[in-house]
């Protein structure tokens, strides 16, 4: 399991004994779907996407099947299509049940799916594939990434293809987060930890710090893609102040000359208290001006956990002018975590300017990237809120440059029918709805949901 979902169900578990109460709340909040567990899914892994024609899709890291090894079920992906009538149910259909290591098959999806022109769908698996790893002493795979087809006779299933088996040494360990596409349709995406570099991350993992990846679709049809490492993360040597990053949380952007952005949950400056973890950065990964070449890694940015945060939430997002804009789940003054802008400079690190913290009793930290709608205001979910099951909040994007971003709760969660925990970046229709997952509740034992928010 990754270090992050980890400390998710960890939280999960805890939160339980809140005690909840109505909420009140300026949108209004819909559960499109409430999963069930086996043989249904359990336990979203990152948000939704839209097809075409109004579908809603995504994965979860549990349910499915529990015949997979390794710390979890199978998982699934799975469709939500929208009623046929006003006032219906939305439909789910899985769409695909994970098989595990056994099968060579991913297990265990670490990310959302993404979708392209054609309807297919990509994303990742942490366990599974044909890969040697071990964990606490059982053989599960080094994980996946994995197309999903749909079929040319509607009802028939769709077809699923492992991309790439990860073996967990050079080549990485626990792919995690969304992937993204560039211009040509490679793949980029993320893996925790592997990589062959690092000895101070995650020892359960063997202590590497991971690694961003890139693969190629292949050049005749039927063909393999192809993976490269376009970096592997080192973190911080024992003893030392500055390192680099260490366990990127996928979720990576690119801007329009082919650069790859994202962020690492530690490394950079070793704090808190000289751990030879550190508080985390934001990097860039350039391509070379020779084509194949080595791609060049820097820190645009290094999280210290004081004023600027620290352990920073997955994805970043380009505004229209081309800074970035992400949350941090940890540091602030008040502990709260944070959302923050880079914006260039002649230095090559990028100015930090804080956009709000939120204090230790507010609903803060977010718990994901942030999304804008567009009047330039930010989105995002949150880890606590009145009744410790997470928030919807927006940012409100001020008039005047240097006035401060004002926050607002959207929406609170109360932990029971209605969902709680989310975990993922939203995403909107074209009439202005949210999109998103929970973790945890519902109305079906606390599989998670499918929700939706709307003004």
């Amino acid at each position: 399991m990754s270090s992050k979902r980890f400390r998710v169900r960890l939280w999960l578990a805890l939160a339980v004994v809140a005690l909840a109460a109505p909420a009140s709340a300026e949108w209004k909040e819909k559960v499109l779907y409430s999963f069930q567990g086996v043989p249904d899914g359990a336990v979203p892994a990152g948000g939704v996407v839209f097809d075409k024609a109004g579908n809603l899709y995504g994965a979860t890291e549990d349910g499915g099947s529990s015949s997979c090894d390794g710390p979890g079920q199978c998982g699934t992906v799975y469709q939500l299509a929208p009623p046929t009538q006003k006032g219906g149910a939305w439909t789910e259909t899985v769409l695909y049940v994970f098989k595990g290591h056994a099968y060579n098959d991913g297990a265990t999806p670490e990310g959302g799916v993404l979708i392209d022109q054609a309807g297919n769908l990509y994303g990742t698996t942490g366990y599974g594939g044909s890969g040697p790893c071990t964990l606490l002493g059982g053989a599960v795979g080094c994980g996946t990434v994995y197309e999903l087809s749909p079929p040319a006779k509607q009802g028939d299933p769709w077809t699923e293809t492992v991309l790439y088996s990860f073996q967990g040494g050079n080549d990485g360990y626990v792919a995690s987060g969304d992937l993204v596409f560039d211009r040509a349709g490679n793949l980029y995406g993320a893996t925790l930890f592997g990589g062959g570099k690092g000895t101070t991350c995650d020892s359960l993992y063997g202590g590497q710090c991971g690694t961003v990846f890139k693969l190629s679709p292949p050049k005749s049809k039927g063909g393999k893609w192809t993976e490269k490492v376009i970096h592997r993360f080192a973190g911080i040597a024992t003893g030392k102040e500055y390192g680099d990053g260490a366990e990127p949380n996928g979720g990576l952007v690119l801007d329009s000359k082919g650069a790859v952005y994202g962020m690492t949950y530690i490394g950079g400056y070793n704090c808190p208290h000289n751990s030879n973890q550190g508080c985390g950065t934001a990097f860039q990964l350039a391509p070379s001006t020779k084509g194949g070449g080595t791609w060049t890694e820097k820190p645009i940015h290094v999280f210290k956990a004081g004023n600027d945060g620290g352990e920073p939430n997955g994805d970043m997002i380009f505004d229209d002018v081309g800074s970035l804009y992400g949350a941090a789940g940890g540091g602030s003054p008040s502990g709260g975590g944070l959302a923050f802008r880079l914006t260039r400079s002649k230095s090559g690190m990028w100015n930090d300017s804080v956009l709000h913290w939120f204090s230790d009793s507010g609903p803060g930290p977010f718990t994901a990237g942030l999304r804008f709608d567009s009047f330039g205001n930010l989105y995002g979910p949150t880890a606590e809120g009145a009744h410790f099951r997470g928030t919807v909040v927006r940012l409100k994007r001020p008039a005047r440059q240097g006035e401060k971003w004002l926050p607002t709760i959207l929406y609170t969660f109360q932990g029971g029918t209605d969902g709680g925990f989310p975990d993922a970046v939203l995403i909107f229709d074209t009439a202005g709805r949210l999109y998103s997952t929970t973790q945890g509740a519902g109305s079906s034992g606390g599989y998670g949901t499918v929700f939706e928010l709307s003004p």
